[in-house]
């Protein structure tokens, strides 16, 4: 995903990955991107795998679930950005606010106080 090896400054990425639960599209080389270059979350329509490093990185990660199986690297760089993407019904747009805790996750078009 090329989009961590941009800088965050703070940011959420928001994975669109159809709720599938075939394969992983996020693992802890991603995840280390993703703290090297700023990035505050990412949230994934889909599971991850490597979950146990993920865990103790400075990167806030959701999603679905785990699976132990890689995805396709050339079908991950397929992604685009600043679009709209739609996350379990939701859509997500660039410059949404992300909020996660353990419970779940809120989007709001504006900063919460």
């Amino acid at each position: 995903m090329q989009a961590l090896e941009g800088p965050g400054e703070g940011r959420v990425l928001v994975v669109a990955g159809g709720g599938g639960l075939r394969c992983a599209l996020v693992g802890d080389a991603l995840g280390e991107l993703g703290v090297k270059h700023g990035w505050a979350g990412i949230v994934v329509d889909g599971p991850i795998r490597d979950s146990q490093a993920m865990a103790g990185m400075a990167v806030g990660v959701k999603a679905l679930g785990t699976c132990p199986l890689k995805s396709d690297k050339a079908a991950a760089d397929q992604g685009q950005a600043q679009v709209t993407v739609t996350v379990q019904g939701v859509d997500v747009r660039p410059g949404d606010w992300v909020y996660a805790d353990w419970d779940g996750i809120l989007i709001s078009r504006k900063q919460l106080e």
